[in-house]
């Protein structure tokens, strides 16, 4: 696992194909209590509206509903964050980047100090996503 300090994001590459990876990312983050809200497909996008060919790449809005309703009970402002950003991107045939951006940004970002365990929590499980991936 590679904490990336530069985005403040969680991340690691997998050596299985694309859609593979969007399978078990998904999964992963349904074992940690987050379902995906959002999807956005890049590639296709950029093909759309600028007639630009990219790689495959998916952004998925992810959310645990607890830790959402935890988090904008205490500070409303944290909806600017969520849900949480989940990226999954081609790198190469067989290989997969997956990315997942640090809760821990609650706490940078809004001052409000009881965030810290709900945004800790979140890590926790994140974590864990990366890690089952790895695992994978």
């Amino acid at each position: 696992m590679d904490t990336t300090q530069a985005l403040k994001a969680l991340h690691t590459r997998l050596n299985v194909d694309y859609e593979v990876a969007l399978e078990q990312v998904t999964a992963a983050l349904k074992e940690e209590g987050f379902g995906v809200l959002t999807e956005i497909d890049v590639k296709d996008t950029l093909k759309k509206k600028i007639d630009v060919d990219f790689h495959r790449y998916k952004i998925l809005g992810a959310c645990n509903p607890p830790l959402a309703h935890q988090a904008l009970t205490l500070a409303p402002e944290v909806g600017l964050l969520l849900p949480c950003n989940v990226t999954v991107s081609e790198a190469e045939d067989g290989v997969t980047d997956v990315s997942i951006l640090d809760p821990m940004l609650l706490v940078e970002h809004i001052d409000k100090p009881e965030l810290r365990t709900v945004a800790q929590e979140a890590q926790a499980r994140l974590r864990r996503v990366i890690e089952s991936l790895e695992r994978a």
